[in-house]
Formats: C-alpha cells, structure tokens, sequence
C-alpha cells in the first residue's frame, strides 16, 4: 500500500472524487487531513480550468489536501489518469497533519508529520507562475473557474 496526497479535483466533493471510490480502479482508503510542509504554488490553468500544483517549493502556500492509502492497482490508475509522469509527476512530499482518521497506536497526531506521494507538475508554461495561488482547491469557488471535466472538453 501507498499513501498518496490528493489536493485537487480528485478530493472530497470534488468533481473526480468518485474516481477514488470506484473498486474497478483499486482501493482507495482515506486516512488524513494534511497541508504541506513547504510552500507550492496550486494554480488553476488551462481552457479547462486544470488544478496543477507547481514542483516549486518556497513559493505560494502550503497547501491543504486529502491523504490516501491506495493498492498497487489504484495507483496504476492514478498514474494513468495524471498522465504521469509527462503532465504530472509523482513525487514524495511532507505533509502536517491536520485531522487522522481512526485511532490505534501508530495513528499520527494533530501535527505530525508524515510522507506522501503527490502529483506536482515541473512540465508548466512560464506564464502559470503568475496565475493566482491558492491554499486549498474548490471546482466551487468564488474564483469562478469550475473545472472541465474530461467528458466534457471540447476536442483540440
């Protein structure tokens, strides 16, 4: 198993969350709130309003986000999905944890800090570094740039 950080369109009540409970692409099992320990930039681009966490720690926020346990099966998928490693690339990333799920002795605490792999991107256009960034993703929010999902993208 493999823990994974999602910050994105794949978190709860995100528009691609339910790719993370469909059991043809593996298992998912959530275990964590958390941000990151370092700063990124999370920028929303392209036409179809792409949340893309930039690999340049230092800059932007730490961002909040989702951790996961997934199998070998659901991270093949995730790697599929993210076009990793040419769009995104799969990377550790240190985490705080905000809120764990579940209690048993080597349960985390409020604080702690623990290791994921995150998709974070260092194939951008320049000009993404100066899209605003934000803390934490929302297809919802009041930035008003809803994401495309893929079904509905509009064929190059």
């Amino acid at each position: 198993m493999t823990c994974v950080f999602v910050y994105g369109t794949l978190k709860t009540g995100q528009p691609n969350y339910y790719r993370m409970l469909d059991a043809t692409n593996g298992t998912a099992k959530f275990l964590a709130r958390a941000r990151t320990v370092d700063k990124y930039p999370l920028v929303i681009a392209t036409k179809n309003n792409v949340p893309f966490l930039l690999n340049v720690p230092g800059e932007g926020h730490r961002v909040q986000g989702e951790i996961y346990e997934v199998d070998d099966k659901m991270l093949k998928f995730l790697d599929w999905f993210e076009s990793c490693p040419k769009m995104y690339q799969r990377t550790p990333v240190k985490l705080e944890v905000n809120e764990w799920v579940g209690r048993d002795e080597n349960t985390p605490k409020v604080g702690s800090l623990v290791e994921a792999f995150v998709y974070s991107t260092t194939t951008y256009q320049p000009e993404w570094l100066r899209n605003p960034t934000y803390e934490s993703y929302d297809s919802y929010g009041d930035h008003g740039l809803k994401y495309v999902c893929r079904e509905d993208r509009c064929p190059d």
